[in-house]
């Protein structure tokens, strides 16, 4: 029989006992049109996979822990010194990190919601305590009402723009407005992960904001536009005290060697031109697939990252189902509606035709 000693159990965190579960993009099991995780559909251009291959054979080195050189080359290419750049794995790790610099146990991080579903875990891993504001009945991010939810005790305020899942950017004005009415010893970080697929002239320039805010950190990844998912590497922009903060709270070797290879590779002049030209072609495609769903009958959110939104409400989960058993993968937020990527031109045609049934 065992004793009441042996049947005692490793005591967890509360806030971590009670974390909700971060629900990644459906895998597809056989044939099938993966539009669940917002990934960049085409393989890497040739120059990086030349880059990882040639990386392969150095693998039992540790890679550089700082990324130094990576850091140089993302500092050149968004126009600001070396000390203003950290690196982590993937802009989820690099979140955590910036929360980890700047929260004490209890403070309050104000984030939009429906907004990425990993802000309330990396919340609760930091200490924090979450305070969501509803969006807009547009699928907007509510600043004003952002603004209103801070007080005495936020110490971050969390900006996605655009948003994951719906789909819309804020505006520069609406932002300005916004880190005007904030306190200037809240940290407010811009999440700019679909920056890349973003064409409203009113958008913000995270870069001028940044020069013009200290309390701004910019944060972004190289997993979308540049096509590194599988390598996760994402990257913060802010002053430099606050940089050094960050880095110093970051995984020692965070990002690996063949992830530091391809990054670099990415950022070459002729490369950045190949990934541009099919960033484009997702712009193309994302703007026929929300003008076919207007012209069936959904109300679509205006979206500017490289995915769309349908508010399918209590529907979600079993239309979900019905698409992925007909080949096509979307991701569904129960009770409320589903995200879906874009993708091949055949796989949003998929979605297209299973999208007009559901009228």
């Amino acid at each position: 029989m065992s004793s009441p000693a042996s049947e005692k159990t490793v005591p967890l965190r509360p806030a971590v006992a009670a974390l909700p579960a971060y629900v990644p993009g459906a895998r597809p099991s056989g044939q099938a049109w993966k539009l669940s995780s917002n990934e960049n559909p085409y393989p890497p251009p040739a120059a990086v996979v030349a880059a990882i291959t040639e990386a392969a054979v150095e693998v039992n080195r540790y890679p550089d822990m700082f990324a130094t050189e990576l850091v140089e080359a993302l500092a050149a290419h968004v126009g600001v010194d070396p000390a203003q750049v950290v690196v982590g794995n993937g802009s989820v790790a690099v979140l955590q990190h910036v929360l980890e610099a700047v929260l004490e146990p209890g403070d309050e991080v104000v984030y939009p919601w429906r907004s990425f579903e990993a802000y309330p875990i990396l919340t609760a891993v930091a200490g924090g305590e979450a305070v969501t504001v509803p969006l807009t009945a547009a699928g907007r991010l509510d600043l004003p009402a952002m603004a209103a939810a801070v007080g005495p005790r936020t110490r971050v305020a969390l900006v996605c723009t655009p948003n994951n899942p719906t789909g819309p950017v804020v505006q520069a004005d609406e932002l300005e407005t916004f880190l005007a009415e904030v306190p200037r010893d809240v940290l407010v970080v811009v999440d700019e992960a679909y920056l890349e697929f973003i064409r409203d002239a009113e958008a913000p320039v995270g870069i001028d904001l940044l020069r013009r805010h200290p309390n701004v950190v910019l944060v972004r990844t190289m997993s979308k536009a540049s096509g590194l998912a599988g390598l996760r590497v994402g990257y913060a922009v802010a002053e430099p005290r606050l940089a050094a903060a960050v880095r110093s709270t970051s995984t020692p070797f965070g990002v690996n060697h063949l992830a530091q290879r391809a990054a670099l590779a990415t950022l070459q002049p002729a490369v950045q031109a190949e990934l541009a030209e099919r960033v484009e072609h997702l712009v193309a495609e994302r703007t026929r697939v929300w003008d076919a769903l207007r012209e069936q009958g959904w109300d679509v959110p205006d979206t500017h990252a490289n995915f769309v939104w349908l508010a399918t409400g209590e529907r979600t989960v079993e239309l979900a189902a019905e698409a992925s058993a007909s080949g096509v993968l979307v991701r569904p937020f129960a009770g409320e509606g589903m995200r879906v990527s874009i993708g091949e031109v055949e796989a949003n045609d998929a979605f297209l035709a299973l999208a007009a049934g559901w009228r």
